[in-house]
């Protein structure tokens, strides 16, 4: 276990980020203003992290992702345009009780497994699947880009961005490998295919 490490988190449903990916975000409300000003003046790094109901103060899922705040825009208002950069998921140990409007939390830096891959069935079946996501959702996708990417920016950014619930995003950011992460994003991209998907929504308990 590496050593506690205290970090500001920013606690958003549905908001999922990986390392080596990147989430852009509007910030708006006081707290978190105050939470990206902080972070600028120290280390630029935000941990962000799912709460388990979208209600202020809900308690938090175990395992978030470190991001550092590659690009930002700072508005006349006060708000703030950011681009974070995934670079370490964390597992919370505890949360503290800070003198800032934000929260924080003492928590565990996992060490990310090193030279991932698919074998080429495994990734033919990715890339399959996720044509067939992509046609039954109605988005448009650069395929040819797609093919150039390796295999843990393909896993991790298909999860990442697709449209599943908030459990079961949770569920491949806490996918212990990428093979592991593949093999359950492709049953929830299956699972949520079927029939109409403006009445179905992909849960996991």
């Amino acid at each position: 276990m590496s050593k506690p490490t205290r970090l500001s988190i920013f606690p958003l449903t549905g908001a999922i980020l990986f390392p080596g990916l990147q989430l852009p975000l509007h910030i708006f409300e006081p707290r978190y203003r105050e939470l990206v000003g902080s972070a600028l003046a120290r280390d630029r790094k935000i941990a962000m992290i799912q709460p388990r109901e979208p209600v202020d103060g809900a308690p938090l899922y175990d395992v978030g992702c470190v991001g550092r705040i590659e690009d930002v825009e700072a508005m006349e208002d006060g708000r703030y345009n950011i681009v974070l950069s995934g670079e370490q998921r964390f597992r919370v140990i505890r949360e503290i009780q800070p003198n800032t409007q934000f929260r924080q939390v003492e928590a565990e830096l996992l060490d990310e497994p090193q030279d991932e891959y698919l074998t080429l069935g495994e990734r033919a079946s990715l890339e399959a699947e996720s044509r067939d996501f992509a046609d039954r959702q109605g988005y448009a996708v650069d395929w040819d880009s797609v093919g150039q990417l390796d295999d843990a920016s393909l896993v991790n950014g298909v999860s990442q961005i697709a449209p599943f619930d908030p459990a079961a995003k949770q569920a491949l950011l806490e996918a212990p490998d990428l093979r592991q992460r593949c093999d359950l994003l492709v049953q929830l991209m299956q699972f949520f295919g079927r029939g109409d998907p403006d009445e179905e929504r992909v849960t996991l308990q």
